[in-house]
């Protein structure tokens, strides 16, 4: 995978219009943002476009209004929290066809350092299938394309693969440069030892990053609900834990692989059990912790346990790059945290570069705390993942190489 694209430092955009998708899919709640970190990672990147003199037109979804205009999910309220972080205003475009007459008119008008933002570009049906027209409608507006949406890096849709095949010059900006470096490199050219940390809870969500990471990693290590079925596999009681039957081959293909390729492969020597899972699920709950081929046939792992927990950390101990995705049991319960906090408690503390890929495990690292003590936390769950199963991702193709 060569991951050398241009950035915005390699452009010049002095009186140029540059189109940037960003990814501001934020939370609202009653037409008010709730939560802002998005727009506030999508700055540097702005800023540099307005200080070089580009007319800044941005683009974005929000939701799934699935190609019509839903008022709900109009990206007004964005311009408005836009404007007040950057200090100038944002204009906004409303048009529900997002290249309309308000679009045109306002790009037409514009001065350097200018910036204005087109309407969510999900209202139009043919973004998500990434139609020719509107692909061609977004490009006629600018000069210069720069992605800086990781989150829908996966997805080839018009406002980021199709538009960027139509314009001469398509870079990436900071955010996404950010991700390349730390996630792409990581997984293709780490420095050692390179452990990886994999939770969740099914094994089927992880079947290509498990076996792609096998190949890369010196240590994999694996918590989380997909853990049990990697003990079924190996003919343990696992009692009421959740279990993947269909997949029970497949652990066992990898733990050979593992064995082949001379990796460390880690897996609960402990757990956390209890009689059910927590309702509501920050329900107090009593639990006790037992080895791992000792559960008792009517309880249900939900976490690591204490033990493993230290064999985990002190896994962590000696890397130099560890790349995190997946909780260790279900970490929105106070008492079947303790894993999770483990883990990061670990990475937290280590001198390695600590990688968290997006989704469930960075929910956790930022709750818990533990957010600003780590190198990079990925702001895309589904395009972390594919990184890490080793895919090209169509958003960062699309840019031009170096």
């Amino acid at each position: 995978m060569s991951l050398n694209k241009k950035s915005v430092d390699d452009i010049n955009v002095k009186g140029l219009r540059v189109l940037c998708r960003c990814d501001f899919n934020v939370p609202l709640k009653e037409g008010v943002i709730t939560d802002t970190n998005r727009l506030t990672a999508a700055l540097p990147t702005i800023k540099k476009l307005i200080a070089d003199g580009g007319k800044v037109i941005l683009c974005s979804h929000l939701g799934k209004p699935k190609g019509e205009p839903k008022p709900e999910l109009s990206l007004a309220p964005v311009a408005v929290k836009l404007s007040e972080l950057l200090g100038q205003e944002v204009k906004f475009a409303a048009d529900p066809e997002v290249v309309g007459p308000n679009a045109k008119a306002a790009v037409e008008a514009m001065k350097d350092g200018d910036v204005i933002l087109l309407e969510n570009t999900r209202y139009r049906a043919e973004e998500t299938k990434n139609g020719e027209a509107f692909s061609k409608e977004l490009a006629s507006l600018c000069d210069v394309f720069v992605n800086d949406a990781f989150g829908t890096a996966h997805r080839a849709h018009c406002s980021n693969v199709g538009v960027a095949e139509l314009v001469d010059t398509a870079a990436v900006g900071y955010l996404m440069q950010k991700e390349i470096d730390f996630l792409g490199n990581a997984v293709e050219n780490p420095v050692r030892p390179f452990v990886a940390i994999l939770g969740g809870a099914k094994v089927a969500d992880k079947l290509n990053v498990i076996s792609n990471l096998l190949e890369k990693c010196d240590t994999l290590i694996i918590g989380g609900g997909m853990a049990y079925t990697f003990l079924k596999a190996q003919g343990k009681e696992i009692g009421n834990s959740l279990v993947d039957d269909e997949k029970i081959d497949y652990c066992n293909e990898m733990m050979a692989k593992a064995s082949k390729l001379g990796k460390t492969l880690l897996l609960p020597i402990d757990t956390t059990v209890a009689a059910g899972f927590p309702s509501p699920i920050d329900a107090e709950i009593e639990v006790s912790y037992v080895d791992a081929n000792a559960i008792p046939s009517d309880m249900e792992g939900l976490d690591i346990g204490p033990k493993t927990a230290e064999l985990y950390a002190n896994a962590v101990k000696s890397a130099k790059t560890v790349v995190w995705n997946g909780p260790m049991g279900v970490f929105e319960n106070p008492t079947l945290a303790a894993g999770t906090i483990a883990v990061a408690k670990a990475l937290a503390e280590t001198e390695a570069t600590t990688i968290i890929g997006g989704g469930d495990s960075a929910a956790a690292v930022n709750q818990l705390g533990f957010g600003d003590k780590m190198s990079h936390i990925s702001t895309g769950g589904g395009a972390s993942l594919e990184f890490l199963e080793g895919k090209e991702l169509p958003g960062v193709a699309a840019a031009n190489d170096k």
